[in-house]
């Protein structure tokens, strides 16, 4: 998780990624956002976020998207 919040502030340093819960319906983050933190994601974490996996209800919060990767890298 730490790896995850470090890819997330580097984004938005005056977010607070540990308790902000409506990254996307806040728009917080934006499109541009959401590829960073995918291929930044693939390189530190070692898994794909396929396109059925790009929804608000897994980028709205930190936890959330490391829940997504948890889940990711079971099924590898």
């Amino acid at each position: 998780m730490e790896q995850l919040l470090e890819i997330l502030s580097d984004l938005h340093p005056e977010v607070d990624f540990e308790t902000e819960d409506h990254l996307i319906d806040d728009k917080i983050l934006d499109s541009f956002d959401i590829i960073s933190i995918i291929s930044e994601i693939a390189e530190q974490y070692d898994v794909t976020i396929s396109a059925e996996h790009i929804i608000p209800e897994n980028f709205n919060s930190a936890e959330a998207l490391y829940d997504l990767i948890e889940r990711l890298e079971d099924e590898e």
